[in-house]
């Protein structure tokens, strides 16, 4: 029902992730990240938002994003309905595409980057969407939503698009969590959104928040 964009920045050190959806707030579902250890997105027909945190937990623990992920999945009876993508800070991945979740279900995976659906229309939804995501020269969150966008061009989630997320994340910055809800056309709202984060004035605040690297910054 779903399709997600991870990637790793390794000039810059951040990763991201990017979803689109044909249901509601598929931020609050789908997206989890810390900008220590890595992302996750959790999707399917019946998504766990318990895997994504318990994956990251596991991250931060020392795991691979593969020991993560098979330890989130092994115990539980509704696996094959789920769909589960880890990209560990520093760029390894891991994917778990259920059986049982409605065709197109798949994903594409490269070094630092993972593309990953289900209930899509085809698997060119992924396919335009990876390529969209590693043309060089934009900043990762642009180039996130660029993938969002191809792949909506290239059908999307079966059942149209409803709501879109973006969440960025480094030592060096404020989060940027990023989500539209509910509108017949989520992406371009978030992509005014992110516009609206590079506005003078709201960027010189940015600069003067806590970050993982400075936490006491005022």
């Amino acid at each position: 029902m779903t399709f997600s964009l991870l990637a790793f920045d390794r000039e810059t050190g951040a990763i991201g992730a990017a979803a689109a959806t044909g249901n509601l707030c598929v931020g609050g579902w789908v997206l989890r990240g810390d900008p220590r250890f890595g992302i996750t997105a959790a999707q399917g027909h019946t998504p766990s938002t318990i895997w994504g945190e318990d994956a990251l937990g596991l991250l931060a623990q020392g795991a691979t994003a593969q020991e993560a992920l098979d330890t989130v999945i092994a115990p539980d009876p509704g696996r094959e309905m789920r769909q589960l993508a880890i990209l560990e800070r520093g760029g390894r991945t891991a994917v778990h595409d259920g059986a049982r979740n409605r065709p197109y279900t798949g994903h594409l995976e490269g070094d630092g980057w993972i593309a990953a659906g289900n209930w899509l229309a085809s698997g060119e939804v992924l396919a335009q969407a990876a390529e969209a995501l590693a043309r060089p020269g934009p900043a990762l969150a642009d180039r996130l939503v660029a993938g969002l966008r191809a792949g909506i061009a290239a059908g999307s989630d079966r059942r149209g698009t409803l709501s879109a997320a973006l969440l960025v994340l480094a030592e060096t910055r404020p989060p940027l969590d990023l989500r539209v809800d509910l509108d017949p056309s989520p992406v371009d709202r978030l992509e005014a959104l992110l516009e609206r984060t590079g506005a003078p004035e709201y960027s010189a605040w940015l600069d003067t928040l806590p970050t993982r690297q400075d936490p006491h910054r005022t």
